[in-house]
């Protein structure tokens, strides 16, 4: 096996294997180290199978609900290991896909634990390899609170819940950012109790406050209780669950609890300290062109400070594989990667938040279209809106939607906001009818001072 590439990556997830495959393409000779399978943890026990999972869970709210359509249908349960042999048939054709891909484009794929041996050297099982240049991409993991036990039966983190064999009657959630919401939504919709613990203010805090306030109404539509503002103290594990303790002396008491407080870089133990790179609480310190402090090493993915996302990674893998074949690509504005989450209703957006717009720029207009005056989102019967945030007089500068299926229409908000569109330049496109896009062109027209429709 070579021992030497133009390019050496440690760690084949999004990040890794898109650098891998892009440097590939440019004809850079390609050593890509990955200890488990090529995929990482999106492909495997992230964004693919909680998606999948999410899927099944709309299927079973539309069998449900599916009288308020007129449709005779029933739920009888969930299968869960119907629900898993999907789910899994999902990740395994893409797993395939990707494999060939990897094979395809000549890439030496390197099996087992690397570690950083040298300023540009890093060693599997013994044996050292180097490159001219390194990317660092050994991405994330589930993260715990300081003396809260991980046991993998009632105590468990995303990975456990995506492996559960039946339905939890009753689940606490600690954490209501994006992965808490998302397993809250699902397991409600299967008929879990579901109650979600959260020591911010709000649910899902990254996200523009009018968000988090129509995901936390229609959350208790659907009966999650809700106990936000709230830090968490302590867990027991019980005979038949789990009785947590929240700030104040309310015990929470249910079958299980899914820690969802975040994701950690997986750092620890890979030598990137003793080489000297920088890091800062475990996350390696990269510049706008994701290149660390020492000459040739690059860093991507969620070792980076930044948004924790796979197509963040993916994009960076692409832009370092360009850079170092010297394409001198443009800068990735970290404020133009779409942010979605993928609950019942979605939570969507990209660009600033109102809060974060009036920070930046002072005077700031927003307006919020709803969703009733749109006929698609009547017809699929979900409620929430499309807020927009520009500059007074000036472009458009966050996009803010809510409602089922709206991760499907942050793609053209991402063109808004990436092109720096005025509301009078969108106002004129032609939206299809009856589509929920047809509500950005209408949020854009109202923007533009031409509502068809009412506003609020």
């Amino acid at each position: 096996m070579k021992a030497e590439f133009d390019v050496l990556i440690l760690g084949a997830g999004s990040g890794g294997y898109a650098c891998a495959l892009r440097a590939a393409q440019l004809g850079l000779s390609v050593g890509l180290v990955e200890k488990g399978n090529l995929g990482g943890t999106c492909l495997h026990v992230g964004c693919i199978p909680t998606k999948a999972l999410l899927h099944a869970a709309e299927i079973a709210d539309g069998a449900r609900d599916s009288a308020q359509f007129g449709v005779r249908a029933t739920l009888d349960g969930i299968d869960m290991e119907g629900v898993n042999s999907y789910k899994d048939g999902v990740v395994s054709r893409l797993f395939k896909g990707l494999s060939g891909l990897i094979k395809g484009r000549g890439i030496t794929v390197i099996e087992g634990v690397g570690r950083l041996t040298g300023p540009r050297e890093v060693t599997v099982g013994g044996s050292a390899y180097s490159g001219r240049h390194v990317v660092l991409a050994s991405g994330s993991y589930a993260r715990s609170l300081p003396g809260l036990d991980i046991d993998g039966d009632r105590v468990i983190t995303s990975e456990h819940a995506l492996r559960l064999d039946a339905v939890p009657a009753s689940v606490v959630v600690l954490g209501g950012g994006v992965i808490g919401c998302e397993f809250a939504s699902v397991w409600r919709s299967f008929g879990a109790e579901v109650t979600i613990v959260e020591a911010l203010p709000r649910l899902v805090p990254a996200e523009d406050e009018a968000s988090s306030k129509a995901l936390e109404r229609a959350f208790r539509k659907r009966g999650i209780v809700m106990r936000t503002g709230t830090p968490f103290q302590s867990v027991k594990v019980t005979d038949d669950g789990v009785a947590v303790t929240v700030e104040g002396g309310e015990v929470i008491e249910a079958e299980l609890m899914l820690v969802a407080v975040g994701r950690g870089p997986s750092t620890d133990g890979l030598g990137y300290a003793e080489q000297g790179v920088a890091m800062e609480r475990g996350f390696v310190l990269a510049d706008d062109r994701c290149r660390t402090n020492l000459e040739g090493v690059y860093a991507v993915g969620d070792i980076v400070p930044g948004l924790q996302l796979a197509h963040r990674g993916f994009q960076q893998g692409i832009f370092v594989a360009e850079d170092i074949a010297g394409l001198a690509p443009a800068t990735i504005d970290e404020a133009g990667i779409p942010r979605v989450t993928y609950s019942h209703p979605e939570v969507a957006s990209v660009g600033l938040t109102e809060a974060q717009a009036t920070e930046r720029y002072g005077e700031v207009e927003s307006l919020t279209y709803d969703l009733g005056g749109n006929g698609k989102s009547q017809i699929l019967k979900t409620q929430g809106f499309v807020k927009l945030v520009r500059r007074k007089e000036g472009p458009v500068v966050g996009i803010h939607l809510v409602g089922d299926r709206v991760g499907e229409l942050v793609g053209e908000a991402q063109l808004i906001y990436g092109w720096e569109a005025h509301a009078e330049d969108v106002a004129p496109l032609v939206h299809a009818h009856p589509t929920q896009n047809e509500a950005l062109g209408e949020a854009h027209l109202a923007l533009a001072g031409k509502p068809l429709h009412a506003h609020s």
